[in-house]
Protein backbone atom coordinates (compact mmCIF):
# COMPACT_ATOMS: atom_id res chain seq x y z
CA UNK A 1 0.00 0.00 0.00
CA UNK A 2 1.21 3.44 -1.14
CA UNK A 3 1.43 6.29 1.50
CA UNK A 4 2.78 9.83 1.30
CA UNK A 5 5.74 10.78 2.94
CA UNK A 6 4.56 13.31 5.90
CA UNK A 7 5.91 16.71 5.95
CA UNK A 8 8.52 16.75 9.20
CA UNK A 9 9.40 20.42 9.68
CA UNK A 10 10.62 23.77 7.34
CA UNK A 11 13.72 25.56 7.98
CA UNK A 12 15.21 28.59 6.89
CA UNK A 13 18.76 28.40 5.87
CA UNK A 14 21.29 30.08 8.62
CA UNK A 15 22.96 32.52 9.15
CA UNK A 16 25.38 33.57 6.22
CA UNK A 17 29.47 33.46 6.54
CA UNK A 18 32.22 33.80 4.32
CA UNK A 19 34.33 30.49 3.13
CA UNK A 20 37.48 31.63 1.75
CA UNK A 21 37.61 34.96 0.19
CA UNK A 22 35.31 32.96 -3.10
CA UNK A 23 32.41 31.70 -1.18
CA UNK A 24 29.80 33.67 0.91
CA UNK A 25 27.85 30.49 2.12
CA UNK A 26 24.62 30.07 3.96
CA UNK A 27 24.56 26.27 5.93
CA UNK A 28 21.20 24.90 5.09
CA UNK A 29 21.47 22.52 7.60
CA UNK A 30 24.69 20.39 9.25
CA UNK A 31 24.10 16.64 11.11
CA UNK A 32 24.20 18.15 14.52
CA UNK A 33 21.14 19.58 14.06
CA UNK A 34 19.61 17.52 11.37
CA UNK A 35 20.93 14.03 12.25
CA UNK A 36 17.35 12.72 10.79
CA UNK A 37 18.76 13.59 7.58
CA UNK A 38 21.73 10.85 7.89
CA UNK A 39 23.24 10.17 5.28
CA UNK A 40 23.48 13.86 4.35
CA UNK A 41 25.80 15.73 7.21
CA UNK A 42 25.45 19.31 5.21
CA UNK A 43 24.13 21.65 2.78
CA UNK A 44 26.18 25.17 1.81
CA UNK A 45 24.31 27.48 -0.27
CA UNK A 46 26.69 29.66 -2.04
CA UNK A 47 25.28 32.72 -3.63
CA UNK A 48 23.53 33.95 -5.78
CA UNK A 49 26.66 37.04 -5.57
CA UNK A 50 27.84 39.05 -8.57
CA UNK A 51 31.55 38.91 -8.75
CA UNK A 52 33.47 41.66 -10.37
CA UNK A 53 36.39 41.15 -12.79
CA UNK A 54 40.13 40.00 -11.35
CA UNK A 55 43.04 39.32 -11.85
CA UNK A 56 43.26 36.61 -8.90
CA UNK A 57 40.94 33.65 -8.33
CA UNK A 58 38.83 34.03 -5.28
CA UNK A 59 37.95 30.81 -3.33
CA UNK A 60 39.37 27.89 -0.19
CA UNK A 61 42.71 27.31 -0.39
CA UNK A 62 44.53 24.16 0.40
CA UNK A 63 42.44 22.21 3.13
CA UNK A 64 42.25 18.66 4.14
CA UNK A 65 39.11 16.24 4.25
CA UNK A 66 38.24 12.74 5.60
CA UNK A 67 35.60 10.29 6.19
CA UNK A 68 33.05 11.64 4.28
CA UNK A 69 32.48 13.10 0.20
CA UNK A 70 31.83 16.42 -1.21
CA UNK A 71 29.44 17.17 -3.72
CA UNK A 72 29.53 20.13 -5.62
CA UNK A 73 26.91 21.39 -7.73
CA UNK A 74 27.30 24.55 -9.64
CA UNK A 75 24.21 26.60 -10.95
CA UNK A 76 25.93 30.00 -11.72
CA UNK A 77 29.84 30.41 -12.44
CA UNK A 78 32.93 28.27 -12.66
CA UNK A 79 34.69 26.30 -9.77
CA UNK A 80 38.15 24.75 -10.22
CA UNK A 81 39.44 21.90 -8.04
CA UNK A 82 42.94 20.22 -7.72
CA UNK A 83 44.08 17.63 -4.74
CA UNK A 84 46.85 16.02 -3.16
CA UNK A 85 45.26 12.48 -5.05
CA UNK A 86 46.28 14.11 -8.52
CA UNK A 87 42.79 14.45 -9.94
CA UNK A 88 41.59 18.23 -10.49
CA UNK A 89 38.90 20.00 -13.28
CA UNK A 90 36.79 23.12 -13.71
CA UNK A 91 33.34 22.83 -13.62
CA UNK A 92 30.28 25.06 -14.68
CA UNK A 93 26.73 25.34 -14.95
CA UNK A 94 25.25 22.14 -14.61
CA UNK A 95 27.65 20.18 -13.67
CA UNK A 96 29.25 18.14 -10.64
CA UNK A 97 32.21 17.19 -8.51
CA UNK A 98 31.71 14.40 -6.56
CA UNK A 99 35.03 13.64 -4.44
CA UNK A 100 35.46 10.96 -2.08
CA UNK A 101 38.14 12.02 0.74
CA UNK A 102 37.85 9.14 2.09
CA UNK A 103 41.46 8.37 3.93
CA UNK A 104 41.93 11.39 3.58
CA UNK A 105 43.56 14.19 1.06
CA UNK A 106 44.52 18.10 0.85
CA UNK A 107 42.48 20.22 -2.08
CA UNK A 108 41.50 23.61 -2.98
CA UNK A 109 38.06 25.07 -4.57
CA UNK A 110 38.78 28.45 -6.26
CA UNK A 111 36.58 30.34 -9.46
CA UNK A 112 38.07 29.17 -12.42
CA UNK A 113 40.69 31.54 -14.40
CA UNK A 114 37.94 32.49 -16.92
CA UNK A 115 35.33 32.88 -14.56
CA UNK A 116 37.53 35.47 -12.31
CA UNK A 117 38.66 37.40 -15.36
CA UNK A 118 35.01 37.90 -16.79
CA UNK A 119 32.90 37.99 -13.22
CA UNK A 120 29.29 37.44 -12.88
CA UNK A 121 26.85 35.89 -11.36
CA UNK A 122 27.89 32.75 -9.27
CA UNK A 123 25.96 30.06 -7.47
CA UNK A 124 26.86 27.03 -6.19
CA UNK A 125 25.69 23.94 -3.60
CA UNK A 126 27.93 21.63 -1.96
CA UNK A 127 26.39 18.21 -0.06
CA UNK A 128 28.41 16.52 2.02
CA UNK A 129 27.69 12.66 1.89
CA UNK A 130 28.72 10.71 5.33
CA UNK A 131 30.71 7.28 4.51
CA UNK A 132 29.96 3.97 6.27
CA UNK A 133 32.68 3.52 8.30
CA UNK A 134 34.00 0.60 6.06
CA UNK A 135 34.54 2.92 3.54
CA UNK A 136 35.89 5.81 5.45
CA UNK A 137 39.59 4.85 5.23
CA UNK A 138 39.64 4.26 1.53
CA UNK A 139 41.24 5.09 -1.06
CA UNK A 140 40.09 8.88 -2.08
CA UNK A 141 38.46 9.06 -5.47
CA UNK A 142 36.73 11.99 -7.74
CA UNK A 143 34.41 12.01 -10.43
CA UNK A 144 33.56 14.57 -12.64
CA UNK A 145 29.43 15.38 -13.82
CA UNK A 146 29.14 16.54 -16.94
CA UNK A 147 25.94 17.99 -18.47
CA UNK A 148 25.82 15.48 -21.09
CA UNK A 149 27.03 13.05 -18.28
CA UNK A 150 23.44 13.69 -16.56
CA UNK A 151 20.48 12.61 -17.51
CA UNK A 152 17.31 14.49 -18.10
CA UNK A 153 13.88 12.83 -17.32
CA UNK A 154 10.59 15.25 -18.08
CA UNK A 155 8.01 15.26 -15.84
CA UNK A 156 4.36 14.77 -16.65
CA UNK A 157 1.79 16.69 -18.38
CA UNK A 158 4.70 19.11 -18.91
CA UNK A 159 5.04 20.11 -15.39
CA UNK A 160 8.67 20.44 -15.35
CA UNK A 161 11.83 18.28 -15.25
CA UNK A 162 14.59 16.40 -13.43
CA UNK A 163 18.00 15.83 -13.67
CA UNK A 164 19.15 12.80 -12.54
CA UNK A 165 22.54 13.10 -10.41
CA UNK A 166 22.87 9.74 -8.28
CA UNK A 167 20.35 7.00 -7.53
CA UNK A 168 17.43 6.72 -10.01
CA UNK A 169 14.01 8.60 -10.75
CA UNK A 170 11.14 7.12 -12.98
CA UNK A 171 13.65 4.08 -13.55
CA UNK A 172 16.32 6.51 -15.50
CA UNK A 173 20.25 6.27 -13.05
CA UNK A 174 21.83 9.12 -12.52
CA UNK A 175 25.75 8.54 -13.22
CA UNK A 176 27.33 9.05 -9.84
CA UNK A 177 28.72 6.38 -7.89
CA UNK A 178 28.14 5.99 -4.49
CA UNK A 179 28.55 3.96 -1.11
CA UNK A 180 25.47 3.54 -0.06
CA UNK A 181 22.06 4.04 -1.26
CA UNK A 182 21.32 8.06 -1.93
CA UNK A 183 19.74 9.88 -4.56
CA UNK A 184 20.27 13.38 -5.67
CA UNK A 185 18.01 15.23 -8.04
CA UNK A 186 18.22 18.77 -9.82
CA UNK A 187 14.36 19.36 -9.85
CA UNK A 188 12.67 22.21 -11.71
CA UNK A 189 8.66 22.65 -11.68
CA UNK A 190 7.18 24.85 -14.03
CA UNK A 191 4.84 27.47 -12.86
CA UNK A 192 1.78 25.97 -11.91
CA UNK A 193 3.13 22.63 -12.44
CA UNK A 194 2.30 19.29 -10.16
CA UNK A 195 4.53 16.22 -9.87
CA UNK A 196 5.01 13.56 -7.71
CA UNK A 197 7.87 12.13 -6.62
CA UNK A 198 8.44 8.34 -5.96
CA UNK A 199 10.59 7.71 -3.14
CA UNK A 200 12.04 4.53 -0.97
CA UNK A 201 10.05 3.86 2.13
CA UNK A 202 12.52 3.90 5.51
CA UNK A 203 14.68 6.64 3.81
CA UNK A 204 15.57 10.12 4.80
CA UNK A 205 14.13 12.74 2.45
CA UNK A 206 14.76 16.77 2.23
CA UNK A 207 14.14 19.07 -0.15
CA UNK A 208 15.54 22.42 -0.94
CA UNK A 209 13.96 25.67 -2.35
CA UNK A 210 16.72 27.17 -4.41
CA UNK A 211 14.02 29.68 -5.97
CA UNK A 212 10.33 30.03 -6.26
CA UNK A 213 7.48 28.76 -3.80
CA UNK A 214 5.88 25.20 -4.02
CA UNK A 215 3.27 23.54 -2.44
CA UNK A 216 4.25 20.09 -0.29
CA UNK A 217 2.02 17.84 -0.10
CA UNK A 218 -1.11 19.65 -0.66
CA UNK A 219 -0.76 21.47 2.57
CA UNK A 220 2.72 23.43 3.18
CA UNK A 221 4.11 26.06 1.36
CA UNK A 222 7.97 26.48 1.31
CA UNK A 223 9.72 29.42 -0.58
CA UNK A 224 13.22 30.17 -1.87
CA UNK A 225 15.84 29.16 0.84
CA UNK A 226 13.49 26.92 3.11
CA UNK A 227 14.45 23.02 4.04
CA UNK A 228 11.46 20.54 3.86
CA UNK A 229 11.74 17.49 6.04
CA UNK A 230 10.14 14.52 6.01
CA UNK A 231 9.48 11.57 7.96
CA UNK A 232 10.96 8.55 6.74
CA UNK A 233 7.42 6.49 6.36
CA UNK A 234 5.84 6.65 3.19
CA UNK A 235 7.30 6.25 -0.41
CA UNK A 236 5.91 9.52 -2.02
CA UNK A 237 5.84 13.43 -1.90
CA UNK A 238 3.62 16.00 -4.07
CA UNK A 239 4.85 19.18 -5.23
CA UNK A 240 2.87 21.38 -6.75
CA UNK A 241 4.50 25.34 -7.90
CA UNK A 242 3.05 28.56 -7.32
CA UNK A 243 2.82 31.68 -10.09
CA UNK A 244 6.33 31.35 -11.49
CA UNK A 245 9.09 28.56 -11.82
CA UNK A 246 10.57 26.82 -9.28
CA UNK A 247 14.27 24.94 -8.51
CA UNK A 248 14.31 22.37 -5.95
CA UNK A 249 17.44 20.41 -5.04
CA UNK A 250 16.28 16.56 -3.61
CA UNK A 251 18.25 14.67 -1.30
CA UNK A 252 17.42 10.86 -0.30
CA UNK A 253 19.10 8.10 1.17
CA UNK A 254 19.48 4.97 3.07
CA UNK A 255 20.22 6.22 6.83
CA UNK A 256 23.83 5.10 8.02
CA UNK A 257 23.21 3.81 11.25
CA UNK A 258 26.23 4.43 12.64
CA UNK A 259 27.94 7.26 15.07
CA UNK A 260 28.89 10.44 13.64
CA UNK A 261 31.48 12.28 15.70
CA UNK A 262 33.23 15.30 13.68
CA UNK A 263 35.22 18.17 14.19
CA UNK A 264 35.83 20.80 11.08
CA UNK A 265 36.61 18.69 7.87
CA UNK A 266 37.08 15.12 9.49
CA UNK A 267 33.91 13.22 10.21
CA UNK A 268 34.62 9.69 12.00
CA UNK A 269 32.82 7.62 14.23
CA UNK A 270 34.76 8.35 17.85
CA UNK A 271 36.86 10.56 19.15
CA UNK A 272 39.62 8.76 18.65
CA UNK A 273 39.64 8.98 14.92
CA UNK A 274 39.63 12.33 15.31
CA UNK A 275 42.51 12.59 17.24
CA UNK A 276 44.13 10.41 14.51
CA UNK A 277 42.95 12.46 11.52
CA UNK A 278 44.74 15.88 13.27
CA UNK A 279 47.77 13.84 13.96
CA UNK A 280 48.11 12.05 10.13
CA UNK A 281 47.29 15.76 8.50
CA UNK A 282 49.78 17.28 10.80
CA UNK A 283 52.78 14.66 9.51
CA UNK A 284 51.52 14.83 6.05
CA UNK A 285 49.89 11.84 5.39
CA UNK A 286 46.71 13.54 3.73
CA UNK A 287 49.55 15.15 1.09
CA UNK A 288 50.99 18.40 0.97
CA UNK A 289 50.92 21.75 -0.44
CA UNK A 290 52.72 21.47 -4.16
CA UNK A 291 56.19 23.16 -3.44
CA UNK A 292 55.62 25.84 -5.78
CA UNK A 293 52.18 27.13 -3.86
CA UNK A 294 53.60 27.20 -0.35
CA UNK A 295 54.30 30.86 1.42
CA UNK A 296 56.58 31.44 3.91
Amino acid sequence: MHCMKNIKSIHRQGEGHWVGDGFPVHTVFHYEERPELSPFILLDHAGPVDFKPGQKPRGVDWHPHRGFETVTVVYEGEVAHQDTAGNGGTIGPGEVQWMTAGSGLLHKEMHSEAFTRTGGRFEVLQLWVNLPAKFKMGAPRYQTLWVKDIPVVPLAGSAGSVRVIAGEFEGIAGPAKTFSPVTVLDMRVTAGGKARLNLREGDSTGIYVLTGKVLVNGTELAGGTELVLFERKGDHVEIEAGDEDAILFVMHGEPIDEPVVGHGPFVMNTSKEIREAFVDFHYGKMGKVPEDEVTA
